[in-house]
């Protein structure tokens, strides 16, 4: 069965009507947190970044005030020692009583990881993480000291005596690179794919399967696959087409006036998984069903952003096209972002439940 995942926002501040330099708001990060579990959703990422707030204490946060959903841990490998990352992910892990999983970000740009002291090449940013899984799975499994010693890290009779509430944390890696295909397909459980395509979905996921395959990891072992959206839906599709112009109007003009997610004349994006979004959106504005690139112009493709436009049936319809492939962890998150998540979870979530389900029982019948 899908499992839905969207992204946690601490104020109301909104790609549409930014804020500048705005708080955590407490009220506001509760209000959003619950809403989440209670529409039903899975997990909520709590992203990462240089100048942003620290997702382990949201996390936290967010854990305490909700009963069901799980929290995705956004960590970039440069900034917390792995020994101190298993024992910090443990005891989230404790306290919420399983509710954990870490997203791992190797670090697609120089400049942004310079911020913070890392100055790897993005095959080493890669290679590190290697260690960084293989460190966190050794101190989670057990409590006996033991040494590491390698380019990355090292480190002697370490012990970590904060015990998982199960055998293990799941681990997310994401990325289109073939060094993110190598690491997330031989050790990931879940792997993470921005919208693209369904032709290109299924290539991307073919090759960390493959990658999966060489590692030795059977196929009931192969990690899960995570693919994030940001739908625009309306009751009717030439309502959901006006409110994605007047959404891509919004982007465009906020960018102008420096209020965008990347600067108005900003180069070429670094990583690869952007320059493949620019490369798509350079073909056409519709992909398939209803896979709209202009969003992703709009942003100098900066995070995950191509838009599904259309009615309720359209954006079930399109989900369902990539659960088919392979895809069976499905994030979506909006433009205005507490009421695009209240919306999908009255529209999208149940309805691709219910079919779903239906298929399910219709095959064991």
């Amino acid at each position: 069965m899908a499992e839905f995942i969207s992204l946690t926002f601490p104020n109301a501040s909104t790609e549409l009507n930014p804020i500048p330099k705005a708080k955590i708001d407490p009220e506001y990060l509760v209000r959003y947190a619950r809403n989440l579990d209670d529409y039903g959703y899975n997990y909520t990422l709590v992203p990462y970044g240089s100048s942003s707030y620290d997702p382990f204490t949201i996390g936290a946060t967010i854990l305490s005030v909700t009963k069901n959903i799980k929290v995705i841990i956004a960590l970039r490998p440069n900034t917390l020692y792995p020994t101190v990352a298993a024992k910090s992910l443990a005891t989230l892990d404790q306290l919420s009583g399983g509710r954990v999983v870490v997203h791992f970000i190797a670090g697609g740009n120089d400049a942004e990881q310079a911020k913070e002291g890392d100055f790897l090449s993005k095959d080493e940013r890669y290679g590190r993480l290697e260690d960084y899984i293989k460190i966190l799975r050794r101190a989670w499994k057990s409590d006996e000291p033991f040494d590491w010693d390698s380019k990355y890290y090292t480190f002697k009779q370490f012990s970590n005596q904060v015990r998982l509430t199960g055998d293990s944390i799941p681990v997310s890696v994401g990325g289109s690179s073939d060094e993110a295909y190598r690491v997330g397909g031989s050790l990931a459980d879940i792997f993470g794919l921005w919208g693209e395509p369904l032709k290109e979905t299924k290539n991307q996921i073919d090759r960390i399967y493959a990658e999966a395959a060489k590692a030795g990891r059977p196929e009931s072992d192969r990690p899960r696959i995570w693919v994030t959206f940001r739908p625009i839906v309306a009751e009717t599709e030439e309502l959901a087409w006006a409110k994605a112009h007047n959404t891509l109007d919004a982007l465009t003009a906020n960018r102008a006036n420096g209020q965008g997610k990347a600067p108005p004349n900003a180069p070429p994006p670094q990583n690869s998984g952007s320059q493949r979004l620019l490369d798509i959106a350079a073909r056409g504005e519709v992909q398939d069903r209803a896979l709209w690139y202009p969003t992703v112009t709009a942003t100098n493709a900066q995070g995950a952003s191509t838009a599904l436009v259309g009615s309720p049936k359209t954006i079930v319809d399109s989900l369902l096209d990539y659960v088919d492939l392979g895809a069976d962890l499905i994030s979506i998150r909006g433009y205005d972002n507490l009421n695009d998540a209240i919306d999908y979870g009255r529209l999208i979530l149940p309805k691709v439940r219910e079919i779903l389900k239906e298929r399910e029982n219709g095959a064991s019948n």
